[in-house]
């Protein structure tokens, strides 16, 4: 049963901007999302874009917000065929315990200026 779904859209120059301030990545970005992302030269932005969707996304899709959620505690992987999936810690593993919510389903799309996320919370 879906107990939650979210969306959201981070526009990639804000990124860009981000990316000149390496403290704003590493308040919201836990530090393996930024070593994998640093690697992705070309696409950097949109990555970071993409990923940092998914965390609002998230947050929507609890139905809470991300209140009380350290952004770094959202993580986005990809498995071994490239397919993203978010893995969480601390603060967001205690709000999906909360939602009761057992399973997260994750996309992540981006096209030149803008990048997307779906998150669906499942029981």
């Amino acid at each position: 049963m879906i107990t939650g779904i979210g969306i959201d859209i981070v526009q990639v120059k804000r990124m860009e901007r981000w990316i000149d301030n390496p403290k704003l990545i590493e308040k919201y970005f836990h530090p393996d999302e930024i070593s994998f992302v640093s690697s992705r030269v070309n696409s950097a932005a949109q990555t970071f874009a993409a990923r940092f969707a998914a965390k609002e996304a998230f947050g929507k899709a609890l139905g809470t917000g991300l209140e009380n959620i350290v952004l770094k505690d959202i993580m986005i992987i990809n498995d071994e065929k490239g397919k993203p999936e978010l893995k969480l810690f601390e603060t967001a593993q205690e709000a999906l315990k909360k939602s009761g919510a057992a399973k997260v389903h994750i996309s992540l799309s981006h096209e030149k200026e803008n990048a997307i996320a779906v998150v669906i919370l499942e029981k």
